[in-house]
């Protein structure tokens, strides 16, 4: 069977989504908690923070295309890609640990120089490990169908992912911090999700299989293959999106933890976890915590409506709604690969989209007290977002097929890691563009109590301006030129070519 119509099977679709589920046991922390973890925790500066982000992120964007040519022209009996999903796995699961680590005892500039420091180290882990990953897929199958089907498995075990860190996180470090304090409590929990990576990637290692190999006699120089990008418009278009896209990740990640742990009113949080039974009487002081799985998870708000400044209410009702969002999105992802065999993966991306402009503009207009509209716009966001995610990537996939389409030549290396560039680039300037946003027009300083413009300046941020940027998505998406039947021609063509060669 020829790979351009090869059928992957369960265990290693579900293999594949392992090594995404690992990434995104980093890639989640640092969206959701990072930048406040720098801030309220390790306890830095907002600017510092946003500096250590930009720059670790910048040079991660940079560092992207130079794996994506060593992997290209890496040579193994395991392939080109599937190795360094491996040869990464420890150092990773080492610095995500150290990354989330506070010295005790140091000066302000030795923090800073450490906090930079690891952040860098796991950024360049994470290129090394997640761009060679995102390539794999690319070569596991050249059936485009399959592909959607693989990028399916890959975002509901991705969004599990995202389940578990959304969801337990922050009552996890409530946890561990009780008898410590909350610097202990991160370290606990990053230790917790250190070990889960080592296993999930090596998973994907032993049950992934590459099968599309280039041609043996066209072998180009790096220069040949960036040259070749510039002239592939849909690589630039996407290239675009990617930027924009993962800076709305960054920035809303950072803007909805500050909308529910200052914006949100805490009484009316309160009042939402006591109807899910999540509530007791606060503990006398030195009283035993009681014992069940709620307890240890750290899900249960002690004490009264009228005394939420130090308990943990915020915390454990922006995780149930993350998970509500999270649950959302599994169960919509199994519906893309059909909704995309039917109407194609350009007009789902544009649909979804544009339908996500209108719930994130949405979310400004609620009132701090309106918890449950604030639940239901996460599921409508949920709703419509939740089919773009997996075509995105696929359409990533088109995209190299495009350049090999065109050129007789196949880099894939060199596509995904160009896009990791705009991913990188786009995390860095979404999450250091809401910290500078926040300290130049709504005089936010972490040290200081929130203030009433501080509280207009998150909902502002969470609501309009991720608003704007999903509207700019949609219109780079409008004009993206491979369409449904681009792409089955495209895939049609090249199979043909790679049967000729006697390379698939």
């Amino acid at each position: 069977m020829s790979a351009g119509t090869q059928k992957l099977s369960f265990l290693e679709k579900a293999g594949y989504s392992a090594g995404d589920a690992a990434a995104n046991f980093v890639f989640m922390t640092m969206i959701l908690f990072q930048a406040n973890f720098y801030t309220d925790v390790f306890g830095i500066s907002a600017s510092a923070a946003a500096t250590i982000l930009l720059a670790a992120r910048l040079w991660d964007a940079f560092f992207d295309p130079l794996v994506g040519v060593l992997a290209d022209r890496t040579r193994t009996r395991w392939g080109r890609f599937r190795p360094w999903v491996l040869w990464t796995s420890i150092p990773w699961a080492i610095v995500m640990v150290l990354a989330y680590t506070t010295p005790k005892g140091w000066g302000m500039a030795a923090m800073i120089a450490y906090a930079a420091i690891t952040n860098l180290l796991l950024m360049t882990l994470y290129s090394m490990n997640n761009m060679p990953y995102s390539a794999l897929g690319g070569v596991m199958t050249g059936d485009v169908h399959e592909r959607a089907k693989l990028n399916s498995y890959r975002f509901i075990a991705v969004n599990a992912a995202q389940f578990i860190v959304g969801g337990f996180t922050l009552p996890l470090v409530a946890k561990f911090a009780v008898g410590h304090d909350r610097q202990f409590g991160w370290q606990m929990t990053m230790t917790l999700w250190a070990v889960l990576c080592l296993v999930l990637f090596f998973i994907t290692f032993t049950t992934c299989r590459e099968r599309i190999e280039p041609a043996k006699d066209t072998e180009s120089s790096p220069r040949q293959d960036f040259t070749d990008l510039l002239r592939n418009r849909p690589w630039l278009v996407m290239f675009c999106m990617t930027v924009v896209h993962f800076a709305i990740l960054s920035f809303r990640g950072g803007a909805l933890y500050n909308y529910y742990h200052h914006y949100a009113d805490k009484a009316a949080m309160y009042d939402f976890v006591q109807k899910l039974g999540l509530t007791a009487p606060a503990l006398a002081p030195g009283a035993p915590t009681p014992g069940g799985a709620l307890e240890w998870l750290g899900y249960i708000v002690h004490g009264t409506r009228d005394d939420l400044a130090n308990s943990n209410v915020a915390d454990v009702a922006n995780s149930i709604i993350n998970m509500i969002g999270t649950a959302v999105t599994i169960i919509v992802i199994m519906l893309s690969p059909s909704l995309a065999r039917r109407f194609g993966k350009k007009a789902i991306a544009v649909t979804g989209f544009g339908l996500s402009t209108v719930t994130a503009l949405a979310l400004y207009l609620l009132a701090p007290e309106n918890i449950t509209g604030m639940v239901v716009l996460t599921i409508l966001s949920a709703v419509v977002y939740a089919p773009t995610i997996p075509l995105i990537w696929a359409i990533y996939a088109d995209v190299a097929d495009y350049s090999e389409w065109k050129t007789g030549r196949r880099f894939t290396g060199i596509v995904f890691a160009t896009i990791g560039f705009g991913l990188k680039s786009g995390l860095a300037l979404g999450s250091s563009s809401l910290l500078w946003i926040m300290a130049l027009f709504f005089d936010f300083d972490a040290k200081q109590p929130i203030s009433a413009r501080n509280l207009e300046g998150f909902r502002f941020c969470s609501g309009v301006v991720v608003g704007i940027l999903f509207g700019i998505c949609t219109l780079l998406l409008v004009s993206y030129q491979i369409n449904k039947n681009m792409t089955i021609q495209m895939s049609d063509e090249l199979a043909a070519r790679r049967q000729k060669a006697g390379r698939a």
